[in-house]
């Protein structure tokens, strides 16, 4: 696996969601820093402005829809093998897309522990057992376990996101700091059920504001949250850019989302309210930090990514409340 006595980049493949890919990039990171090791990173093109900057990527490959139709993706498929012979691949997606690229690889394949079994038991059963063996890693841990049998504390491989110092002064002359604490709200959700409700965020900005904070809202929805308010940045700012208005606040409040990794990635920690999704399934923030807010409710998990109806109003999400939220924030700024 060397050339000239330089070891070849792994490549990796990671398609799927901005935050799929926003968890990889803490592994990467942490295999450049212990073991030298350089990467190839095969996703969507959408995901691609993640992974600008980072040190252990010498390379970003793009795809786009049309890339990923079955026909032109087999022939992707047979380009990208014949290009990159002899390297090793990293299948951190285990779908059937990686799989066609695994059959036509010409070189090692190592994959990461889905734990597939495990969660569709623990989806449908709750039992302890399954509950127990999927909260023992993160999914971050998990993409580790590929290249190392026992997978580094989940706190050495969190995100990371590499903004330049220009996207640092940008988002700085953006959001200028005063001395009161300044607090990011994500307030969307791909699922209705990852969704907190709208009067929530209303009082808990009411409540930021009657303690002296401050705060604005990133992330792409149909709706702003506060359309026409200038601390609203919904659909106003790129990934990059989103990035470093989150690096500027003190604290991020958001659902089981996205920008909670992204927010890991430049070092603002989290409140995070989880519902329907939980620490089995591996997203959980693990910055030190960083803090969860659930309800424990017999009928959590409901489902894997939040896309199930809901019978009982979304209780898991609602009952956590404004003041819960509050509290979370007080007690962070203070310490």
């Amino acid at each position: 696996m060397q050339s000239n006595g330089i070891k070849k980049p792994t490549v990796v493949i990671r398609l799927s969601h901005m935050g799929d890919v926003a968890l990889t990039t803490g592994v990467l990171a942490h295999r450049h820093d212990t073991h030298c090791e350089t990467f190839v990173f095969i996703t969507r093109a959408a995901n691609a402005p993640l992974l600008k900057n980072h040190p252990a990527i010498t390379e970003t490959i793009t795809l786009s829809d049309a890339d990923l139709t079955t026909a032109k993706w087999i022939q992707r498929a047979r380009e990208l093998a014949n290009r990159f012979r002899d390297h090793t691949l990293l299948d951190l997606h285990g779908t059937l897309r990686s799989r066609i690229l695994s059959i036509v690889w010409n070189g090692p394949v190592k994959r990461y522990p889905k734990y597939g079994l495990y969660r569709r038991l623990f989806d449908r059963t709750h039992m302890d057992i399954f509950k127990d063996k999927l909260e023992s890693t993160s999914v971050p841990q998990r993409y580790a376990m590929a290249l190392e049998h026992t997978p580094p504390p989940a706190q050495d491989i969190t995100p990371r996101i590499y903004l330049t110092q220009e996207e640092k002064e940008a988002a700085i002359n953006t959001l200028p700091r005063s001395d009161r604490p300044l607090i990011a709200l994500h307030p969307y959700a791909t699922h209705t059920a990852k969704q907190w409700p709208v009067s929530h965020w209303n009082d808990l900005t009411a409540l930021l504001d009657a303690a002296g904070m401050d705060w604005f809202v990133v992330g792409r929805n149909d709706i702003p949250l506060f359309p026409g308010d200038p601390r609203d940045f919904t659909n106003a700012t790129d990934l990059r850019a989103t990035c470093g208005l989150l690096r500027q606040a003190d604290m991020l409040v958001t659902g089981d989302s996205g920008p909670m990794h992204l927010a890991s990635g430049v070092d603002t920690p989290v409140t995070a309210i989880f519902g329907p999704t939980v620490k089995a399934w591996g997203f959980f923030p693990a910055s030190v930090d960083d803090q969860v807010l659930e309800r424990d409710m017999d009928c959590r998990p409901c489902s894997l990514h939040g896309g199930k109806s809901c019978e009982k109003g979304h209780e898991c999400m609602a009952a956590i409340s404004p003041t819960d939220v509050m509290e979370s924030l007080n007690q962070r700024i203070k310490r």
